[in-house]
């Protein structure tokens, strides 16, 4: 059925995390100390913010996608594939081989290019702009970070929370569990998921959040075990108020600084992850890192071809450094130590 096509669903999910970030703002601008926290995060952070920002932007142009509108003449594009709009305006920038920065010639042989200075980052060995191929990078760093967080924080909370709340034995379980995940290394585990499960996108997903939900486990867990015994939970339990909403009115509310703050640095750590797998040839189609790892090679030659590696470098650079001075920021806002310090 067509409303099962890739690129519909992928609308789809576009669709539903926009309506996502929209529900996100309207809770923080209701809520005064959400607010007033936003307004101190876009006082100290606006240039980071603004750089996440165009980073959303493009990974956003390159989930829109449609079919049709393509001329017939197009190099390199299948008839009837779907494009997104990232594709659409890069449309007709193909080369024939590796050209240099604002070349007007081909890196080898000299022949004219069809775009004489018109590659900025240059083309790579199947004439493939490297900017374009570089801007089509940040939606698979940010599917990498943002999807595999959202499964792993939830799954984080569910044994962390309810296994400090309740304790006994589902706490000894929930023990045991995160004590064996982290005894196993977790690189071989990932390598071993990916293998079984495949080497899409959603795939790596699965088996990063798999690998990366023990840290932030431990520490709601420890964090329950703290505020289950405070004396408002005491007073909710004597006024027969139901566990399920002792833990949504009062344990999850205080631990959503610790949501906001490891979904911000888990963003970046998984996004080098995946750079780490594409290093070892089980990394997902289109991220910077398999750039990386594909420009190995062209560092070997003579003369060298050095933007390919520079291009996906300085674009992965560039979102990390951003994301973690975000997240620095974060922390300082909503944590109660260092916001009287400042």
């Amino acid at each position: 059925m067509s409303w099962l096509e890739p690129h519909i669903l992928s609308n789809l999910v576009t669709l539903g995390l926009l309506a996502g970030l929209v529900f996100a703002a309207r809770v923080v601008r209701a809520q005064r100390l959400w607010r007033e926290a936003a307004v101190e995060l876009w006082r100290r952070r606006r240039f980071a913010i603004l750089v996440v920002g165009v980073y959303l932007l493009i990974g956003l142009a390159d989930s829109v996608s449609w079919t049709g509108g393509v001329p017939d003449d197009a190099v390199g594009v299948l008839p009837n594939a779907p494009l997104s709009v990232l594709d659409r305006a890069f449309l007709d920038s193909r080369e024939a081989s590796y050209s240099a920065p604002f070349a007007a010639v081909e890196f080898y042989g000299g022949d004219a290019l069809r775009h004489p200075g018109g590659h900025p980052l240059g083309t790579d060995i199947l004439g493939r702009d490297v900017f374009y191929l570089s801007l089509k990078g940040a939606r698979v760093a940010l599917l990498i970070g943002g999807l595999t967080s959202l499964i792993a924080i939830p799954l984080a909370l569910l044994f962390g929370v309810c296994a400090g709340y309740f304790g006994g034995r589902f706490d000894d379980f929930v023990f045991f569990l995160i004590s064996t995940m982290a005894s196993m290394p977790s690189l071989l585990l990932l390598i071993a998921l990916i293998m079984v499960m495949g080497r899409s996108t959603f795939s790596v997903c699965i088996a990063l959040a798999v690998t990366g939900w023990v840290g932030f486990c431990r520490l709601t867990r420890a964090e329950t075990l703290k505020l289950r015994e405070l004396d408002y939970i005491q007073a909710a339990r004597a006024l027969g108020v139901s566990e399920a909403k002792i833990i949504f009115r009062h344990i999850l509310p205080n631990l959503a600084h610790l949501i906001v703050i490891t979904f911000v640095l888990m963003f970046s750590g998984l996004v080098l992850s995946e750079a780490v797998l594409s290093w070892l040839g089980i990394g997902v189609d289109g991220s910077w890192g398999q750039m990386i790892d594909g420009a190995r090679d062209e560092l070997s030659r003579q003369p060298v071809v050095w933007w390919n590696i520079a291009a996906a470098g300085s674009a992965l650079f560039g979102l990390i450094l951003a994301v973690n001075s975000v997240g620095d920021a974060v922390r300082d806002v909503l944590d109660p130590r260092t916001a009287r310090e400042s």
